[in-house]
């Protein structure tokens, strides 16, 4: 059988069995409330997080505050979405406006080593779960002949429990977390103290130390404090 065609009678049989659509509401709940608070707490005006200004990711969320209005404008674009995504109707739009937003931050927090990386990362697995949920809504914008899709109104199927489907969703959960902690050679952590605290661990205290001045004494940019461990390190 043609791969599509495969794949479209799996999305059939998904879409008519119970526990696929709890997972989706699982998901559009779970993504509203990671909207929320950030969106109330960029309109109510304030600094988003308790980082200090010398942290990485404290220097964007500084630079960010002081842009006004703009500020305002893009936590009023996440409780917009947030709102869409609770509304079932409208949790298809809710699911598109959400993937431009979680995959910025998701790439920012990447780029920065911030230790949320793995609670992004499920959040924008969950919203991409979201767009192949509504894959039969949005299939007419997607550059894919229709007849090869093989798509038919799908009809309440089998309630078995999907075994192997949330024993995948369990591995890659699991493979995010445990990743996450092998990705990089070091992190500033979220603060001075903690990013201190993790250097008795590492294969270079002294480097390690030197890095955390780098951060949040000295408030370099994360690249040449990463520079310098390496550099210390005989990377």
């Amino acid at each position: 059988m043609h791969l599509l065609s495969r794949l479209a009678a799996f999305y059939l049989e998904a879409k008519g069995n119970k526990w696929f659509r709890y997972f989706a509401t699982f998901c559009r709940i779970g993504l509203a409330l990671g909207f929320i608070p950030s969106g109330i707490v960029k309109i109510m005006g304030d600094r988003f997080t308790a980082l200090p200004s010398n942290h990485p990711l404290g220097h964007y969320f500084d630079a960010l505050h002081l842009t006004g209005y703009y500020y305002t404008f893009i936590g009023a674009g996440q409780l917009i979405t947030a709102v869409l995504l609770l509304i079932p109707r409208t949790a298809l739009l809710g699911a598109l406006m959400a993937f431009p937003i979680i995959l910025n931050i998701c790439v920012l927090v990447y780029a920065l080593r911030f230790e949320g990386t793995r609670i992004t990362t499920l959040m924008l697995l969950a919203n991409i779960y979201l767009l192949c949920w509504y894959f039969d809504r949005i299939k007419y914008i997607l550059p894919f002949r229709q007849a090869d899709l093989g798509m038919q109104e799908y009809t309440p199927g089998s309630n078995k429990f999907p075994f192997k489907f949330f024993g995948l969703v369990i591995a890659i959960i699991a493979a995010v977390i445990i990743g996450n902690h092998f990705l990089y050679n070091i992190r500033p952590g979220n603060s001075a103290e903690e990013c201190s605290n993790g250097c008795a661990g590492n294969s270079n205290p002294e480097a390690c130390t030197h890095f955390c001045d780098c951060i949040y004494v000295q408030g370099k940019p994360l690249d040449v404090c990463v520079a310098e461990y390496e550099k210390a390190s005989g990377r």
